[in-house]
């Protein structure tokens, strides 16, 4: 079902953006700020305007019209630009799936499964995506790509050395293309933790490989994001996501929360990126749901907690 976004929609985010917030005169866009656009709807031209309307200035690509961005047509890639262009905005990164798939040394277990969105790839495929991403990134006006670690073993350390080989590989790859690859810290992945991400990334040191620095990733695996996992990728990330996590209170589990509603510290993080002067782009990446599960609802109340520490 096609989600639209109704003038009342628009009309709120107007009013919250301009009358609230004052982004664009306000000390939010001191940072460049977008959203994943998919975390929305996947009908494009319905999620742009909720970011115009909120006078953001950035979005992140991944999956349009029920496709991976690395599955679509020439014309719909082509659409996709022309209704970017259109509404002012700019592509922060290329939120490909390159490595989120098994280690060839370490093939899926019996009923595996993950959340792919929308693309299901393995390693022979990895040089073809990679030098796909590079012109999706020229295509979308863009010089980074997000990358993973492979599916995260039962020991992570064991499988270090291979991860590491293949993705400074990649970073080399990269590198003759002019373009960066942002490596996301992942809990599903092996490079979950901020200290993990920020092991990998002083250990290869190549220019073309920064991180993907995302707190609420590192808070599902137990790392206590800032200031602990902070310290350990300061400096050495690009692109950034941003969402919340919290105790569910009936089951004590971890789970997705709007952003102000859970237990990261997000004012602190927020005052240590404006004091480290980051440059680099960020996207809300919603996840939390309403109970009704209405996913621009939900975007909307995390994206106004978000603007208020922000504010």
């Amino acid at each position: 079902m096609r989600l639209m976004l109704t003038r009342r929609d628009l009309c709120k985010g107007a009013l919250a953006a301009g009358s609230v917030f004052e982004l664009r005169a306000g000390q939010a866009n001191r940072f460049k700020l977008g959203i994943i656009t998919d975390e929305l709807t996947g009908q494009l031209e319905d999620a742009l305007p909720f970011l115009t309307n909120y006078h953001l200035q950035w979005c992140e690509l991944r999956e349009m019209w029920g496709k991976n961005i690395m599955n679509m047509s020439t014309e719909d890639l082509g659409r996709a630009r022309k209704l970017i262009d259109n509404a002012g905005l700019k592509v922060s990164d290329i939120g490909s799936p390159i490595f989120k798939w098994n280690l060839p040394q370490m093939p899926a277990k019996a009923n595996e499964k993950h959340d792919e969105f929308q693309a299901s790839f393995v390693e022979s495929d990895a040089g073809r995506l990679l030098e796909q991403s590079f012109a999706l990134a020229r295509h979308f006006g863009t010089n980074k790509i997000r990358i993973f670690s492979y599916w995260r073993v039962d020991e992570p350390e064991r499988v270090y050395k291979l991860v590491r080989e293949r993705l400074a590989q990649a970073a080399q790859q990269a590198a003759k293309n002019d373009m960066v690859l942002v490596l996301e810290n992942e809990p599903s992945c092996n490079i979950g933790t901020g200290r993990e991400l920020g092991h990998l990334l002083k250990d290869i040191n190549l220019p073309a490989l920064r991180g993907n620095w995302d707190p609420g990733n590192a808070a599902m695996l137990n790392e206590i994001a800032y200031p602990n996992g902070y310290e350990a990728v300061r400096g050495l990330f690009s692109h950034m996501h941003i969402k919340d996590v919290r105790k569910n209170a009936t089951t004590g589990r971890k789970e997705w929360a709007p952003v102000g509603g859970g237990y990261i510290d997000w004012k602190g993080q927020i005052q240590a990126l404006r004091k480290d002067a980051y440059d680099g782009t960020m996207s809300l990446e919603t996840h939390y749901l309403r109970a009704d599960r209405n996913k621009v609802e939900s975007t909307r109340e995390s994206l106004d907690g978000l603007l208020k520490l922000l504010a």
